[in-house]
């Protein structure tokens, strides 16, 4: 694996495979990598020649500057993770490096029908920030297929959103999300987690579990407030549990109106922020179908 940290060295390596016709992979994350961004590491590398790893942690998609100095950081580390499941290239630029002063680069991208709920309101500028990150990384690397996980539904929507209608060349790839044995869905984050807070975070996947079967007989806004209920209690406090259709992020009156359904929730554990969700209703297109 080879490891690079400026644009034009990056730009001009991936040009030569393109050159020789070879399909790149990339998958953009902000580096304290675990098992989940494994696994979209290896979903890339089964379906492309080559995959490409970046680790930036961005400033424009943080609320909170307290929030951006204590995101955990060790590249030394990711860098034997990634090299150990097999990428090709660690890209790993500075701030200037992606946003140059010299060039604007912020795509024009009204997501505001996509940002009213859940997340949105909780973290105001927060999607603009990753939409921003994304498009910049995406015409850097000019990827044939971006990766992302499961885990940012919401995130993730608001990116297939901008390569649909900025009519970019990449196609987006959701891969499944990854989790601790008691349910818990890795983050990053959860390094900032004490093993006692950890095992007890096995709280939200029960409750989204919980939610799954109580929507086959009961009221969503009933799910939901039991489930903001039953999250609220130690150290846990929940910003939101949502059931929402998976494609407007609407949320839901009637199961029977809608192909794809999705709780989405935001608990709190002390100063540590987490986010999961699950598909309650529906499989959801993008996810990549395994290879026969």
């Amino acid at each position: 694996m080879k490891t690079y940290k400026r644009v034009s060295t990056i730009k001009k390596y991936l040009a030569s495979h393109r050159r020789k016709k070879q399909t790149i992979g990339f998958i953009p994350t902000m580096g304290a990598l675990h098992e989940g961004h494994v696994s979209l590491a290896k979903a890339s590398i089964e379906e492309n020649d080559i995959t490409v790893v970046s680790v930036f942690v961005n400033p424009t998609q943080f609320n909170q500057t307290e929030d951006l100095k204590k995101y955990p950081r060790n590249l030394e580390k990711d860098a034997a993770i990634l090299k150990e499941a097999g990428v090709d290239y660690l890209f790993a630029p500075s701030v200037n490096q992606v946003y140059p002063l010299s060039k604007k680069t912020g795509p024009k991208l009204d997501i505001d029908h996509l940002t009213f709920s859940m997340e949105g309101p909780n973290r105001p500028g927060h999607f603009e920030g990753v939409v921003q990150v994304v498009h910049r990384l995406v015409k850097i690397t000019n990827p044939d297929l971006i990766y992302m996980g499961q885990k940012d539904f919401q995130q993730f929507t608001i990116i297939q959103y901008m390569l649909t209608h900025l009519k970019m060349r990449t196609r987006l790839r959701v891969c499944p999300i990854i989790r601790e044995e008691n349910g818990l869905a890795m983050s990053s984050r959860n390094q900032r987690l004490s093993k006692k807070i950890k095992t007890e975070a096995s709280i939200i996947y029960n409750n989204l579990v919980a939610a799954k079967k109580a929507l086959k007989s009961k009221k969503p806004d009933a799910i939901e407030r039991k489930a903001m209920k039953d999250l609220k209690t130690g150290v846990f406090d929940p910003e939101y549990f949502e059931i929402v259709d998976g494609y407007t992020f609407k949320k839901i009156t009637n199961p029977n109106r809608h192909k794809l359904i999705v709780a989405c929730t935001a608990v709190w554990a002390k100063k540590v922020r987490l986010i999961d969700n699950m598909i309650l209703k529906g499989e959801h297109l993008l996810y990549p179908k395994k290879k026969k």
